[in-house]
């Protein structure tokens, strides 16, 4: 019989040991839920004292044989990693407090703590904060840790200064995620990243491979396999804000990932410039009307009837400014007002404790959404009252009056803010965290701080929705509409990456609703 043939034999073979392989994944998987995990390990855990409880002699100089209570002192050094497969959301910590981990160091005290991060990753560090749980009771010997979103792979390093007990006392990380475990790593060495799949997984996805290979170098396999649920071909086009830029350019990049066959761009050039392009759409066909999303920070007063808007996140914003007028204390909104109103010409007018420097005042054009949120939420409704003097901010030593120029983007604002002496300007939060050439600058005492708005409520004004502007209603299997569910069910870690807080997310379903105004 021809299908006995030696090459069907083998085929048959192979698929069988394929499918084999994919029922001990899947019983393994569901038997071994190991999806998202939290690791951490002791990279070091050393004397600073005399050494007498160890036994070991210690040569100190300086601070360590000068400073009381240094004689029983010891240095960890902790590594807190996500060495799972999935990414690790702020809803994902079980725990009913506001942080997220708690790290008990048995029979020590707690003297001191410093977070470090890998290059590329400076986000982490905006939520250490006091407002999101981050810290300790003095004396006590357990360290409170945020509820930190990390990516697969991420980490950071606690660097902890303790006293009372000797090296090798027990130290725990306690704490619970969602679907997923905490536990430690003990094997690897110091800065390895750990495998993300087990020596069992491991061999299991070899046996599928071998056997998917010897399958397709027997059997001419067609791929006639639709596209997955939902995802949907064609060509989009995203305008409108540049604050939210990083978000959708992050979102289209996933989406044609999962979603091979479609062509999505991202032209961000403001958020009024994006509503009034959709809007100008009104005599082209509805294909056309559909092809185009505008991101809008805030709602656009002159949308018009024709345009849906629907709300996707919550953006905090933040004034910056030059680093050497020293505003990490900030300002007051009465001051802040007093500034953009005109009055001000040179800092020390408004605060004799600063430097006697020309304000320069770097502001966004009238397509931003970033400078009307700052208009209606910072200035209480009304328009900056300098006129723009300057291409480029340029002084005029001759002239006491402030200086004001208008900017396209966020990231000239933030360039030139960083460059000129004197400057003041505003920026979308998570862009301003990547430049560490400004100092953000509070308002009336709180901080530019994502989860202390989310989960502290924090008063910090400078907020507002980021909206999706469509056309009308979407048509049926167009895809805007599927991106748009994209962005609803799968944009939350991106979303949260760059500073944002997304509307589906518990916290900021009512936080869009509350800032939303109507």
């Amino acid at each position: 019989m021809e299908w006995l043939s030696a090459e069907n034999i083998v085929a048959v073979g192979t698929a069988a040991v394929g499918i084999a392989a994919s029922a001990v994944m899947i019983w393994y998987e569901r038997r071994v839920p190991r999806r998202k995990r939290v690791g951490y390990r002791v990279q070091m855990d050393n004397p600073i004292g005399d050494g007498v409880q160890t036994g070991r002699a210690n040569v100190r100089l300086g601070l360590f044989d000068e400073a009381p209570g240094m004689h029983r002192a010891t240095l960890v050094l902790l590594r807190i990693e996500n060495d799972g497969s999935q990414a690790i959301a702020h809803e994902d910590y079980t725990s009913r407090e506001l942080h997220g981990l708690t790290v008990e160091f048995t029979d020590r005290a707690i003297h001191g703590v410093s977070v470090t991060q890998p290059s590329g990753i400076d986000h982490l560090m905006s939520h250490f904060t006091p407002h999101a749980g981050f810290g300790y009771d003095v004396g006590g010997n357990t360290l409170r840790i945020p509820r930190v979103p990390l990516n697969r792979g991420e980490h950071f390093k606690l660097l902890v200064l303790l006293s009372g007990g000797d090296v090798g006392c027990d130290i725990r990380l306690v704490g619970g995620i969602r679907e997923g475990e905490v536990h430690p790593n003990r094997s690897a060495t110091p800065d390895d990243k750990p495998p993300v799949f087990s020596r069992a997984a491991r061999l299991i996805a070899v046996i599928l491979t071998a056997s998917v290979v010897t399958l397709a170098s027997i059997v001419i396999v067609r791929d006639d396999t639709p596209a997955p649920l939902g995802c949907e071909k064609g060509t989009l086009t995203v305008v409108g804000s540049t604050a939210f830029a990083l978000v959708a350019k992050e979102l289209a990049r996933e989406y044609d990932k999962d979603c091979e066959g479609s062509d999505i761009k991202v032209e961000a050039r403001g958020s009024t410039s994006g509503v009034g392009e959709l809007a100008d759409m009104e005599g082209e066909s509805r294909s056309s009307r559909a092809s185009t999303i505008a991101f809008s920070d805030g709602r656009n007063k002159s949308a018009g009837p024709a345009l849906r808007a629907e709300p996707v996140a919550l953006s905090v914003f933040t004034l910056v400014a030059d680093k050497g007028l020293r505003l990490q204390r900030g300002l007051t909104l009465a001051q802040v007002r007093r500034v953009y109103s005109g009055t001000v010409g040179y800092w020390d007018e408004l605060d004799r404790a600063l430097p006697h420097w020309r304000v320069v005042l770097v502001s966004r054009d009238a397509d931003s959404g970033t400078r009307q949120v700052f208009q209606d939420r910072v200035l209480d409704g009304k328009w900056e009252g300098v006129p723009s003097t300057s291409l480029g901010c340029d002084l005029k030593e001759d002239d006491s009056a402030p200086v004001r120029c208008e900017l396209d983007n966020t990231e000239d604002v933030l360039q030139k803010v960083a460059a000129t002496r004197g400057a003041i300007g505003y920026s979308e939060l998570g862009q301003a965290i990547l430049r560490r050439t400004v100092t953000r600058v509070p308002l009336d005492g709180d901080g530019a701080d994502v989860n202390a708005i989310e989960y502290a409520e924090s008063p910090y004004p400078y907020r507002g929705v980021e909206y999706a502007y469509t056309y009308g209603d979407l048509p049926a299997a167009s895809l805007a509409g599927s991106f748009l569910n994209y962005v609803r069910n799968h944009g939350q870690t991106a979303i949260r990456n760059n500073g944002h807080i997304p509307c589906t997310s518990t916290e900021g379903e009512r936080l869009c609703d509350d800032s939303s105004g109507g």
